[in-house]
């Protein structure tokens, strides 16, 4: 199964990006052309903001998947690897993505995000790492996005 090239972006992430863009076209315009560095600058601020952009356009943005606990983009996972004890869970969605609960993020596109797009509860993927190690991993839940964070404030009242 292959993921969605459309990225998932909470509200929060959404106004990061658009305001991270509105910096960068502010220093842009701001910008001195007199130093010779200042063209090495200004071609990374263009590129982010072309990167920015792309990813704007076709973002899906806090929209929760179907609460099915099949894996894909918009869904918090809590995974079990074969070689821990121990439970990780993480949000499946851009890597520009900046949480407002710390929860940590997992690109779609990344080999453990690719593994594991459309699987269910209880279903085991293997992937390999950059150095060429395969990893089983075994998906225990998924839940949409929305809904993780709401009982993650309901617990902290």
């Amino acid at each position: 199964m292959t993921t969605s090239a459309r990225a998932w972006l909470t509200p929060h992430a959404h106004r990061s990006l658009l305001r991270e863009r509105a910096e960068l076209v502010h220093a842009e315009n701001a910008a001195d052309g007199g130093d010779p560095d200042s063209i090495v600058r200004s071609h990374h601020r263009q590129a982010r903001i072309r990167r920015i952009d792309d990813i704007l356009r076709e973002a899906v943005v806090g929209e929760d998947p179907p609460d099915d606990g099949i894996a894909e983009p918009g869904m918090v996972l809590t995974v079990q690897y074969d070689d821990s004890n121990t439970a990780e869970t993480f949000l499946l969605g851009s890597r520009d993505e900046t949480t407002e609960d710390d929860l940590e993020v997992c690109s779609p596109d990344s080999p453990l995000g690719r593994a594991l797009a459309g699987a269910g509860p209880g279903e085991q993927r293997t992937y390999r790492v950059p150095d060429g190690t395969t990893v089983r991993v075994t998906l225990i839940d998924a839940e949409p996005y929305g809904r993780f964070t709401s009982a993650a404030d309901a617990q902290r009242r």
